[in-house]
């Protein structure tokens, strides 16, 4: 294969999900291993709302909830932090190799309401939770951790909710006809195409030699650099987004992300359950209410928003200004719950235990039971896509009677 072929195929192109959500669950799985933390954003994006509030003379370093999280140091001492700027680096990178970046802007104000509306709710809920999308969901249940799944299904209940409402009249946006003498083709011009290719490529070799030099000094960080890097190249390239995961199985009864989702975090959880043997202890949280009702939330605010946590941060680089409103809504939403967690946490979460299925079950009872719920959300996935084209044939064909 010539470079021309590899630059397309690879490069330019955008890659199949089901292959890139399994090397993603791979990543985790080292990521995991190597660091002894889990792939998570919005832990990292509440912390950056607590800096905001430093900045304007308030203290929530005296918050219970950053007590938990931490708040010391910035974003380029913390391996969250340099692997969420990795991620937004591999976003860039990657939208500038295929010449996917264009200013858009929203298309009606009603779409920056439902941004900003739909990011706060999303971000408060995963914070309640402890985790979005992928601490609570992708990277929490390969963790063996019980409150992952209460987190899945009350997500999944709630984009329900949220698909819902969002087919309600007042989010139907007026379409213009324009009238046009002949079909436009489709044009790229390819002196800027390779001009964004090579400006892509310079960002991408900048990052890795500066998280190279960041190993010398500190290993995790330049390692989680790198890791954040591959995450966010994945997440663009294959526009993985969990809300179109979950909404797609609702509204048009696609379910190719959701089936990538699921082999992922199967791949995942026998690379976390290896290292988890070697001695290395697996993020486990509090089973309680906070991870139903914060599920409920997430679900609910990232298809009212559009987007999720991975979703909105790959978009916001492609310059889709829709998601720059998601993202402040999902740092605001994240920093609320901070504050008002001394007062909901005892109701809602610290009360309840942190119950790991390998200490449950033991360590192979507990692979076998996560492989089963594994097992049975694909089943579920696949019973409600043969169900829903079923329902759809069945209407149409009661319409052409009928007509």
């Amino acid at each position: 294969m010539n470079w021309h072929d590899f630059k397309q195929n690879y490069l330019v192109r955008f890659w199949s999900p089901v292959p890139s959500v399994i090397a993603a669950g791979v990543l985790s799985a080292y990521y995991f291993g190597l660091t002894g933390t889990f792939w998570a954003v919005t832990g990292e994006f509440t912390r950056w709302g607590g800096h905001l509030l430093q900045l304007f003379g308030a203290h929530p370093e005296n918050w219970g909830y950053f007590k938990v999280i931490h708040l010391e140091g910035t974003p380029l001492d913390r391996v969250d932090g340099v692997m969420i700027i990795g991620m937004f680096a591999g976003c860039m990178s990657a939208a500038l190799w295929a010449n996917n970046v264009k200013l858009r802007l929203p298309q009606h104000r009603i779409r920056i309401v439902q941004a900003v509306i739909g990011g706060i709710i999303a971000g408060f809920g995963a914070r309640l939770a402890m985790g979005c999308n992928l601490a609570a969901f992708f990277t929490g249940i390969p963790q063996f951790s019980l409150h992952a799944w209460f987190f899945a299904l009350a997500a999944a209940a709630g984009s329900w909710l949220g698909a819902r409402f969002t087919m309600l009249p007042v989010f139907r946006i007026p379409v213009k006809l324009e009238k046009v003498s002949a079909a436009q083709p489709l044009t790229q011009q390819a002196d800027r195409a390779t001009r964004r290719f090579r400006l892509g490529m310079l960002l991408f070799v900048c990052f890795v030699l500066w998280a190279l030099a960041k190993t010398l000094d500190a290993p995790k960080l330049g390692l989680a650099a790198l890791f954040g890097l591959a995450f966010g190249l994945i997440i663009e390239r294959a526009q993985v987004c969990f809300t179109s995961a979950f909404r797609d199985l609702w509204l048009t009864g696609r379910t190719q992300m959701a089936k990538a989702i699921i082999i992922g975090m199967a791949v995942s959880t026998i690379g976390i359950y290896s290292y988890v043997q070697l001695g290395v202890p697996p993020k486990i949280l509090w089973a309680g209410p906070n991870a139903v009702i914060g599920g409920l939330l997430f679900g609910f605010g990232i298809v009212l928003a559009g987007g999720c946590e991975t979703g909105w941060m790959y978009r916001a680089m492609e310059g889709q200004v829709h998601f720059w409103w998601v993202g402040l809504g999902n740092i605001i939403g994240a920093t609320l719950l901070a504050f008002w967690w001394d007062s909901l946490a005892p109701a809602l979460a610290t009360s309840y235990g942190k119950i790991n299925l390998l200490a449950v079950f033991g360590p192979q009872g507990g692979l076998i039971a996560t492989y089963l719920m594994l097992a049975a959300a694909m089943l579920a996935v696949l019973w409600w896509e043969k169900r829903f084209f079923a329902d759809k044939s069945k209407n149409v064909n009661l319409f052409k009677e009928a007509a």
